[in-house]
């Protein structure tokens, strides 16, 4: 999928993927929804749901590495930044030939635009955390996460997923 096409569907993704509602309960849910589909998958993965500040899930499951806490760090502090998902912003400024540190200032120390963050949005209210995932390349990573927010939406994924 081109760049421009990838963007447009995040947007989409972005806008379709909000909460009514979404509580320390709920992070839970879809820290352990997420969970069970990568252990299902045999996906060595690292997950994090976070309400800003607050830790609501975090997991290693097997294959994950200790680098994996670190890319869940990075890329969730550009979602809190920017309530957007991280893979979005990664493609953006792919398509502008740039980098996190040439247009924003911001260290690769603390910030991460690859895929497997995502904003989770509350309906009125904004960004109120973020959910992400790292062990994937960075598309399935995006991907995971995005399918883990639909089942809990109760949306079909067909209609949402990057191909």
């Amino acid at each position: 999928m081109a760049i421009e096409q990838d963007i447009g569907r995040i947007a989409e993704q972005e806008k379709a993927l909000v909460f009514d509602r979404f509580d320390l309960t709920m992070a839970w849910e879809l820290g352990s929804l997420l969970r069970q589909m990568a252990t299902e998958r045999g996906l060595g993965v690292a997950i994090d749901v976070r309400l800003h500040s607050m830790p609501a899930f975090y997991a290693a499951l097997p294959g994950s590495t200790a680098d994996n806490e670190g890319w869940v760090r990075r890329k969730r502090n550009l979602v809190l930044r920017f309530f957007q998902s991280s893979y979005a912003i990664g493609r953006k400024l792919a398509q502008q030939d740039t980098t996190l540190e040439a247009k924003f200032g911001l260290s690769s120390s603390d910030y991460a635009a690859h895929g497997g963050s995502f904003p989770i949005t509350v309906a009125g209210v904004g960004c109120i955390g973020a959910v992400t995932v790292s062990g994937l390349p960075q598309r399935e990573d995006h991907n995971l996460v995005v399918e883990a927010l639909a089942r809990m939406l109760g949306m079909d994924i067909s209609k949402l997923r990057l191909d």
